[in-house]
């Protein structure tokens, strides 16, 4: 009796594997575990397998009009050095 309860103590503190602390992966995990893509639903499923879409929870994309912007898009790979005032005057 005491024998088993020696050797169950001593299994509770045994140092555990580092596999079990890995990252749970569809592949790692049972063979119906779907981790998904980090996406948040849209809508609910409903009885029937259909699926309707809340609007609420749809991302609304907020677009600023640059139509008279100044500066482009675009940064070019061969800049051409310039000097302003304030770089000329530290370097003196």
């Amino acid at each position: 009796m005491a024998l088993g309860l020696l050797l169950g103590i001593g299994r509770a503190f045994r140092k555990k594997s580092t596999a079990s602390l890995d990252i749970l992966t569809a592949k790692r995990g049972p063979r119906n575990y779907y981790k998904g893509k980090n996406c948040k639903p849209t809508g609910f499923h409903t009885r029937k397998g259909g699926y309707v879409l809340v609007q609420e929870k749809l991302p609304n994309y907020v677009v600023l009009n640059l139509r008279d912007f100044q500066l482009k898009p675009y940064v070019s790979q061969c800049v051409r050095e310039t000097q302003s005032m304030g770089a000329a005057d530290a370097a003196k």
